[in-house]
């Protein structure tokens, strides 16, 4: 049996796997380990900003589990793996994750409850450049509330990607900063 406590596992297990999840090519975003009885669910959640694959997920499936079983006395026992990638209704925290919605929708809630919407242009390291009816405005992180991905079944319009461009982004993101009251929520 494993003489961890279980807060400390996520970390240990965190150092098993960050090196072969690097190694890969991807960044470890969750790592989640629950006991479930005599055994452990162990989630790891692997992103990277070109994206990750079905068969990206199973090589790391099998390199994870093949690891995992090289230090079984971290766990303690019997565990369930689950290598995913992160979902569309994952929150946009960081700026990783807004660099990583380039070009998608977004739904954003501010502080004060007033919500917006717009598409998800450079990320920077303390904003992103949204393009919110017709033009681009830099929001900052630390003014965010919340934030998704809008799920959308077509690309995006030709006439907003090029305004988010990079040569674009960058010339008009100083021109019209988004503020608190954007759009009023019911």
């Amino acid at each position: 049996m494993s003489s961890l406590r279980p807060e400390q596992l996520p970390g240990q297990l965190r150092g098993v796997l960050e090196p072969i999840i690097a190694a890969a090519g991807f960044e470890l975003d969750e790592l989640d380990v629950r006991a479930t009885g005599r055994r452990h669910a162990v989630k790891v959640v692997v992103d990277s900003d070109s994206g990750i694959g079905l068969d990206d997920i199973a090589r790391l499936s099998r390199s994870a589990s093949a690891e995992l079983d090289q230090h079984e006395h971290l766990i303690g026992g019997s565990y369930t793996l689950e290598v995913t990638s992160p979902g569309v209704d994952r929150p946009l925290t960081g700026p990783r994750h807004w660099r990583r919605a380039h070009l998608r929708l977004v739904s954003v809630r501010h502080h004060d409850g007033t919500t917006l919407q717009g598409r998800v242009g450079r990320a920077g390291a303390e904003s992103v450049v949204l393009l919110v009816d017709g033009g681009c405005r830099d929001l900052r992180y630390c003014d965010v509330a919340h934030a998704a991905v809008q799920v959308e079944f077509r690309p995006p319009p030709d006439d907003e990607v090029r305004l988010l461009s990079p040569q674009a982004s960058a010339r008009t993101a100083s021109e019209a900063p988004i503020g608190i009251g954007i759009e009023e929520t019911p």
